[in-house]
């Protein structure tokens, strides 16, 4: 078999996923398989993405002596970079294609995973070395903009709800893993002698805080190797970034883009604050026993409920979504301490572990809709197209939204925490911030009943 033959065997020149019985013939069992070599890949790049938060809480500790602000600029760096980073992600896959290109996303999660390994091990390592390992780790945030387009492609409409939540949702649980493995890891010398030596702390201890990277490492081969001889390219899923970037001038991607950073802005944002909202307002609670379960809650709820949006449509499931997220912020207020009340935290837990799975509801809701609504808006836009080039369209363009909606939402890994430390830093609490984002919640349900879910909707999905 020579080097051609070998290479046409992994790009798909026949795909109609719409089409029943090529689907139940061939196209299933081949996007399963791409499916499920998609997801841990997309675990792995979440759980770098969010490493960084757990390994800047262990810098002081370890003898990094850097002040508040520098910390604070070391956690915030991730999100400000794996945001910035999944815009340009969103185009990748149908140039490069999916193979190659979710090859190359998970590779490079060797260089933060490696080099956090190396630097946290040097009490003298500069500061600038730190700022862009920081800035690396957004390498894992940038891989869910390609991840979730290149599933796009292959399932039919009846299933890609399903199928984007379950990518996403698995994926998201790389957050949960990694705030449940590290702080584990880190307590002994997994990798013996080739790990190096463990951080000696002032109570006589040990650390070794290079585990959080190093233990990645051999996961992310696996990974990069199972995407290379496992997965597709569908050859009419190429474009280039011209026939793609349309998108920006489609008004329901902005609009879409604003509801999305409601429900994955705020399960990222939540799932970077939380433990920091929890030791501000209940010291007394060992945060690390907790942190853990609302980014388990978020992932596992958008994996699950993907085929609710399936059958009920997005955008009625998305429009409850925010009205309960709302009640559910209005919860963790009444429950936080004011005054001389202590506050109840396991009232507040509890609503906060709402929140979190209404986020995952709300998650596979929102890129469920995305596919409905460029079905019937390419038709009007473009109506010279066939059936067969209107349907291909659609599919790109969708494709796109979801990558690039992705890219805008996850800013809020930075705008979440953020928004937490200004407010208390003006008001004492973190209210302010909380009632910001239900009046938020409430502004995309005026907007999901106007455009998507009323009757007589424009756009009814």
């Amino acid at each position: 078999m020579n080097v051609q033959t070998r290479q046409n065997r992994y790009i798909l020149t026949d795909w109609r996923p719409e089409d029943n019985r090529f689907w139940d013939t061939t196209g299933a069992s081949v996007a399963s398989r791409n499916l499920w070599i998609s997801i841990p890949c997309l675990l792995l790049a979440f759980s770098v993405w969010m490493v960084w938060s757990v390994v800047v809480a262990k810098l002081p500790a370890i003898g990094f002596n850097y002040t508040t602000g520098e910390l604070f600029w070391l956690a915030a760096l991730p999100g400000l970079s794996g945001a910035t980073l999944r815009i340009f992600y969103s185009f990748m896959v149908p140039i490069f294609g999916g193979r190659l290109w979710t090859t190359l996303s998970t590779a490079s999660l060797l260089l933060p995973a490696i080099g956090i390994g190396f630097a946290v091990q040097t009490p003298d390592t500069p500061y600038y070395i730190f700022l862009i390992l920081a800035l690396l780790c957004g390498l894992g945030g940038g891989n869910f903009a390609s991840s979730m387009a290149n599933i796009a492609f292959f399932y039919p409409k009846k299933s890609k709800g399903n199928a984007l939540a379950l990518n996403a949702g698995l994926g998201n649980l790389g957050v949960s893993v990694m705030q449940f493995a590290v702080p584990m890891a880190i307590t002994t010398s997994v990798f013996g002698v080739l790990g190096g030596d463990g951080q000696t702390l002032s109570d006589g201890g040990q650390l070794w805080v290079q585990n959080a990277g190093f233990i990645w490492v051999p996961f992310l081969i696996i990974g990069s190797i199972a995407a290379w001889f496992g997965m597709n390219d569908i050859a009419d899923a190429k474009a280039s970034f011209k026939e793609q970037s349309v998108i920006l001038k489609r008004r329901h991607n902005w609009i879409m883009c604003i509801l999305y950073t409601g429900t994955f802005g705020s399960f990222i944002g939540y799932s970077a604050g939380f433990p920091l909202l929890m030791k501000t307002q209940f010291p007394s609670v060992d945060v690390l026993a907790f942190a853990f379960l609302g980014p388990l809650v978020g992932a596992l709820s958008r994996a699950a409920t993907g085929w609710i949006s399936d059958r009920f449509g997005g955008g009625r499931v998305t429009l409850w979504t925010f009205i309960a997220m709302i009640a559910a912020v209005i919860g963790v207020l009444h429950y936080l301490p004011s005054g001389n009340v202590p506050g109840d935290f396991w009232g507040f837990f509890t609503c906060f572990m709402a929140l979190f799975f209404l986020t995952g509801v709300g998650n596979a809701s929102t890129f469920q809709m995305i596919p409905s609504i460029m079905r019937q808006e390419v038709p009007r836009l473009m109506p010279t197209l066939d059936g067969a080039a209107t349907l291909k369209q659609a599919e790109r363009e969708s494709a796109a939204i979801i990558a690039f909606t992705s890219a805008i939402a996850a800013y809020g890994a930075f705008f979440i925490p953020k928004a937490y430390g200004t407010s208390i830093g003006l008001t004492g609490g973190p209210e302010a911030a909380l009632w910001l984002f239900a009046a938020f919640y409430a502004v995309c349900v005026v907007i999901t009943w106007a455009c998507y879910a009323r009757k007589g909707a424009k756009v009814p999905c």
